[in-house]
């Protein structure tokens, strides 16, 4: 029951984190909103378009101001939170345990900042870059005076985004590149517990590859520039992740030498 109550303790915590950093996230919406779409607006200048999101509903500019203070709000309670899991499982930890859990605990959110930057300042240009390129002239609005005097006849493919749609598109690509960069620090800390080892890692190469490649293809476009793009930075993420468990290894084997707890394989 004690457990228990703590546990309901730590939550309690973190809601009310979130909940606060939801209202000052929704405070600034409007601010996150323009950097969120600044990808969007780059590619479509490129192209000579003007940039601009519509909404399909009339109540949809309100879910759009909750989406992003969530995503705002998530984005800043999550040192909170990771704070609260720390104060819940670190009494039942030696000193040991909690100076070895503590670095991960530490290099969690910086990954995750590391592949949510990753996401915005490369794979979404590239995203975007792929899929306007479906368009065909003339590249305006059905209102805009300036294509009544265009004397084609090209049915116009132009981009009109949907402001829930995009983003949806967006914040779903920073969020998976933010968990996928989470890769080193998990299995380093399965391999700081004991549960995997360096060795066991490089085994199942093969089958790191095919998992890899099958979340490039789910999570990017049919474009092979940014499937590649994704694959190459998460299979290098688990290359140095091994490398990462096998200096753990190299450590643990050293400091049970110097104790003399050291046990020689009989292979």
């Amino acid at each position: 029951m004690e457990h228990l109550k703590e546990l309901r303790t730590r939550i309690i915590w973190s809601v009310l984190a979130l909940v606060v950093a939801m209202i000052l996230a929704y405070l600034v919406w409007n601010p996150i909103y323009n950097f969120l779409t600044r990808p969007i607006c780059a590619a479509l200048e490129d192209r000579g378009q003007e940039c601009g999101l519509i909404l399909l509903k009339l109540q949809e500019g309100f879910s759009v101001a909750i989406r992003i203070a969530f995503f705002g709000g998530f984005i800043l309670s999550f040192p909170v939170i990771g704070y609260q899991l720390w104060r819940f499982v670190a009494p039942g930890l030696y000193k040991t345990e909690k100076r070895a859990f503590l670095p991960f605990l530490l290099a969690s959110p910086a990954m995750f900042a590391v592949g949510a930057a990753f996401a915005y300042y490369i794979i979404l240009p590239m995203v975007f870059a792929f899929f306007l390129g479906f368009q065909q002239g003339p590249l305006a609005l059905p209102d805009d005076p300036a294509a009544a005097g265009d004397g084609s006849r090209l049915a116009g493919i132009v981009f009109q985004g949907s402001v829930s749609e995009y983003l949806t598109l967006t914040t779903r690509f920073i969020l998976a590149f933010g968990l996928s960069f989470q890769l080193p620090v998990a299995l380093a800390l399965l391999g700081r517990a004991g549960l995997v080892s360096s060795q066991s890692l490089a085994n199942t190469r093969r089958y790191a590859v095919v998992i890899i490649l099958t979340l490039a293809a789910c999570l990017t476009p049919p474009d092979v520039g940014s499937q590649l793009v994704l694959f190459s930075v998460v299979y290098g993420l688990y290359e140095i992740s091994i490398q990462i468990v096998r200096r753990i290894e190299v450590v643990r084997e050293r400091d049970l030498r110097a104790q003399g707890l050291w046990i020689e394989d009989d292979e």
